[in-house]
C-alpha cells in the first residue's frame, strides 16, 4: 500500500481552539484512550492484550511484546478488519475510517508495550504520554509550547505528574496533529519522525508505519522496575 512521503517544512502556530478542527482534535485524543487503551466491544484492551500475550510468553516480556507487535502488524495489513475499528471513531471524528483504524490500533500496541513495561495504564499522566509517543519527533516540540520541561524520556514525564491543563493541551495538540494530516495535509511524523501525507492509504495500511511506533514506544517506555516489583507484590 502506497504512502506518499513528503519533507516536512516548517508551519506557523496553530490556534487549538479555534477552525474546523477545533473540536475534532481534543475528541480524536480522548476517544483514541478510551478504545485504543481501554477498549470496546469484542475489541480488547491494552492491559488484556499485553496479559494474554504475556502467558503465551511464560512471563517473558520482552518476548510478549514482541509478539503484540507482530500482531499489530498482521492487523494492520487487513484493511478490513482496520476499517471495521475505525467505525468505533469516525461517528464523532471526520477521518476515514482505515486511518482511524490505524490509529487504534497503534495506541493499543503503544499502550501494551507500556503496561508490560509496568506503567499503570490506568494513569492521566501515562495515558498522555502514550498519544505522544504516536507522533515522535514532535512530543518535545509540543512539551515545550505546553510549558513541559522534557526530561529526556516520556516515561520520564509522565512520572512527574502533568497539569489537568497541560493534559488537556498535549491531548489536543497530539489529536490535531493527527486530524489535520488528513484535512489540510499537514505533515506530522507518525513513531520516530516518519512524515506522512494526506488521506492515501491504498488498499491497506502500511506495516512499516505501526513498526516505528513500536520503536518508539520501546525506546520511550523502558522497563521500570519499581513499579514491576511493586506489581509482583500486590
Amino acid at each position: 500500500m502506497g504512502i506518499l512521503h513528503r519533507k516536512s517544512k516548517s508551519a506557523a502556530p496553530v490556534d487549538l481552539n479555534r477552525g474546523v478542527f477545533a473540536g475534532s482534535s481534543l475528541t480524536l485524543a480522548n476517544r483514541l484512550m478510551q478504545v485504543g487503551i481501554d477498549g470496546k466491544g469484542k475489541f480488547d484492551s491494552a492491559a488484556v492484550v499485553a496479559e494474554r500475550a504475556l502467558a503465551d510468553a511464560k512471563g517473558d516480556r520482552e518476548g510478549a511484546i514482541d509478539q503484540i507487535v507482530s500482531e499489530h502488524r498482521r492487523l494492520a495489513g487487513a484493511g478490513g478488519f482496520v476499517t471495521g475499528l475505525g467505525g468505533f471513531l469516525t461517528m464523532s471524528v471526520a477521518l476515514p475510517a482505515n486511518i482511524a483504524g490505524f490509529y487504534v490500533l497503534a495506541t493499543r500496541m503503544a499502550a501494551a508495550i507500556a503496561h508490560l513495561r509496568g506503567y499503570n495504564l490506568r494513569d492521566p499522566n501515562l495515558r498522555t504520554a502514550i498519544l505522544l509517543a504516536l507522533i515522535g519527533g514532535e512530543a518535545d516540540a509540543l512539551l515545550k509550547k505546553a510549558g513541559i520541561v522534557s526530561t529526556g524520556r516520556l516515561a520520564n514525564v509522565a512520572s512527574r505528574g502533568l497539569p489537568p491543563a497541560a493534559r488537556m493541551v498535549l491531548d489536543k495538540a497530539v489529536g490535531f496533529r493527527l486530524v489535520a494530516q488528513v484535512g489540510e495535509k499537514l505533515l506530522p511524523r507518525l513513531g520516530q519522525a516518519v512524515p506522512f501525507a494526506g488521506a492515501v492509504f491504498g488498499a491497506g495500511l502500511d506495516v512499516y508505519l505501526l513498526h516505528k511506533v513500536a520503536k518508539t514506544a520501546r525506546t520511550q517506555f523502558p522497563p521500570n522496575a519499581a513499579l514491576l516489583q511493586r506489581g509482583a507484590s500486590a
